[in-house]
């Protein structure tokens, strides 16, 4: 019986160490799928500030021409953040993004269930920086229109919903299926309440094109790297090659105690 049970033990714990290590594999997954992707878009990043300095002056949506409306409640230096979760958290996130980009999409897929978490939680407060790098990089200009249709959800008060669409419906990158207004406003349906006359103006008169370019603008201007950048409490967090969700959580948690 003793040799009995010092089996199933042996067989218990061999069985964990396999589950540990499927555990740690989907992690670096998930880790090479961001920094893959993120590849192409930092590429993009070289290429769209040489076409956006080529063309400055000619192109009226790059060149920031126009007054710039911000969405209702934004906040931050200029206004350029969409803000998501408490005021008083402990920890800020902010995320520069851009609608068309993998990368993105890559990091929404690992982290939106921890961050989503954290912030309903009151933990954790999330600044969203919306910016138009494949745009320049492949043509086209879904990754504007889209974060115009985000800006415009944010007036409504759902952007975090509408966020979420756009990243589960996202094309693939060489589509440039955002830059038809109406395919965005069909997305819309998806989020409850959104779908309005006022929702829909919005979305075709470009309300917010200036302030999406004026944030691409402050991106470029910042140094960064590539989309997703990321930073947590200021330290971009995809630079650190052990991040996962889990250490994100734990970290926030622990500057949530002090």
């Amino acid at each position: 019986m003793s040799e009995k049970n010092h089996d199933a033990k042996r067989t218990a714990r061999q069985r964990l160490a396999v589950q540990r290590e499927k555990q740690k594999a989907s992690e670096r997954r998930r880790r090479t799928l961001i920094v893959a992707a993120s590849v192409v878009c930092v590429l993009a990043l070289a290429t769209v500030i040489g076409v956006l300095a080529a063309n400055s002056g000619k192109d009226k949506s790059s060149s920031g021409a126009g007054p710039v409306a911000a969405p209702s409640g934004a906040q931050g230096k200029d206004g350029l953040a969409i803000p998501v979760g408490k005021d008083g958290a402990r920890s800020t996130l902010t995320v520069w993004e851009d609608f068309r980009c993998p990368a993105c999409q890559a990091f929404e897929a690992a982290y939106r269930p921890t961050v989503h978490s954290l912030v309903d939680s009151g933990k954790l407060r999330v600044e969203y920086h919306l910016v138009r790098l494949i745009d320049g990089n492949l043509g086209g200009s879904g990754s504007l229109r889209a974060a115009n249709a985000a800006a415009c959800a944010q007036d409504a008060g759902h952007f975090p919903a509408f966020h979420d669409v756009l990243y589960d419906n996202q094309p693939k990158e060489t589509d440039d299926a955002f830059a038809d207004n109406a395919a965005l406003i069909r997305l819309a349906g998806k989020v409850k309440g959104l779908d309005t006359p006022a929702f829909r103006a919005c979305v075709d008169k470009g309300t917010h094109d200036s302030w999406v370019d004026k944030s691409h603008r402050a991106f470029q201007s910042g140094g960064f790297s590539g989309t997703p950048t990321v930073l947590l409490n200021g330290k971009n967090i995809l630079e650190d090659r052990s991040m996962t969700p889990a250490r994100l959580k734990q970290q926030v948690e622990a500057a949530d105690k002090g």
